[in-house]
């Protein structure tokens, strides 16, 4: 039996918490349909004893594989991929969501449901606490998102009530970092393209809207942490990097970064673009012991380099030997 089932494992978040797993010697199993994950994230692991892949629409799966834990991280989680493709959004974090927890029943496997800072809205409340309800368009271009996410959570919580299955979810603030994905369309990957392009950065509003930024790796071992916990967690549960900053403030640390004039292109906000996200982690500081440690003028060099190396790699490969890999195309 595989030990532990990751979806969405070829994206950004998903292959770096596939890497962490791997290096403890987790027996991992990824799943992804590769519409915005992409394989050469699992290059690190991908001949690594103990690690599968398998390419599988979550909307539309029959089976999924049998596993002791799930970390469900399926799911565009950019405006531009989402907003793409709405309804492929809403379905995996509905149908979807309801395969991984079918799945989990049977098996009587605890789930991590990877939820969003994106339910709680426009927030009129600040910083967010889990006991926010959020201020959300249910109609808006970014509903496919946000919506999707808000019924994850709660048919997860109908499987606890009803079954009894043991649900977490974890509420991810913006994170960034090593595999990014340079034409994802956040802020961050979006001012670094921008910068090593030798373009202006675009700021939409006036940049004194807020965002708070985790370091891949501080989410992921707070992903590991709420996975590993007693049963009794709190949850849903923040995860995410207090310290607030100003979008101007981010523009001026890439600048700083590369080592290039700041050049601002100032462009109208989107539509239902929050003015202030910053989480309160107070219950992932009581029950996980967990906080982020990663300061962004720290993390910022890594992401650099990595979505430099990105943008000069030659045209994206499979990994050879894919035919070791147990594959779905259910």
């Amino acid at each position: 039996m595989a030990k532990t089932a990751v979806t969405g494992a070829a994206g950004f978040l998903g292959s770096n918490l596939v890497d962490f797993l791997v290096s403890r010697r987790e027996t991992v199993v990824g799943l992804d349909n590769l519409s915005t994950g992409r394989l050469e994230n699992l290059r690190s692991v991908w001949h690594r004893r103990g690690f599968t892949f398998q390419r599988t629409d979550l909307a539309r799966a029959s089976t999924l594989p049998r596993a002791e834990k799930y970390y469900h991280l399926a799911s565009p989680a950019s405006p531009p991929a989402y907003q793409r493709d709405p309804i492929s959004t809403l379905l995996v974090n509905s149908t979807g969501t309801h395969r991984v927890l079918e799945a989990a029943r049977r098996a009587d496997a605890r789930v991590l449901i990877a939820s969003t800072s994106e339910v709680y809205g426009d927030a009129t409340v600040h910083p967010q606490s889990e006991r926010y309800w959020g201020n959300v368009n249910p109609i808006g271009i970014r509903s496919c998102y946000d919506e999707g996410k808000r019924f994850s959570e709660a048919l997860g919580f109908a499987y606890r009530r009803s079954y009894g299955l043991d649900v977490r979810i974890a509420r991810i603030f913006n994170t960034y970092g090593p595999r990014m994905d340079p034409a994802d369309g956040r802020v961050i990957s979006n001012f670094v393209v921008q910068g090593l392009r030798g373009e202006p950065l675009t700021i939409y509003g006036d940049g004194t809207q807020t965002r708070s930024f985790c370091y891949v790796s501080d989410l992921v071992g707070g992903l590991r942490r709420l996975m590993a916990a007693p049963k009794e967690v709190p949850t849903p549960m923040n995860l995410g990097n207090p310290a607030e900053v100003a979008i101007r403030r981010v523009a001026e640390l890439v600048a700083q970064t590369l080592r290039i004039p700041l050049r601002l292109d100032y462009r109208p906000l989107p539509e239902d673009d929050p003015k202030q996200r910053c989480p309160d982690i107070e219950r992932a500081r009581q029950h996980l012991g967990w906080a982020p440690t990663v300061r962004l003028e720290a993390g910022l060099p890594r992401t650099v380099a990595s979505l430099r190396a990105g943008l000069s790699a030659e045209p994206r490969t499979r990994p050879r030997r894919l035919t070791r890999l147990k594959r779905s195309e259910s």
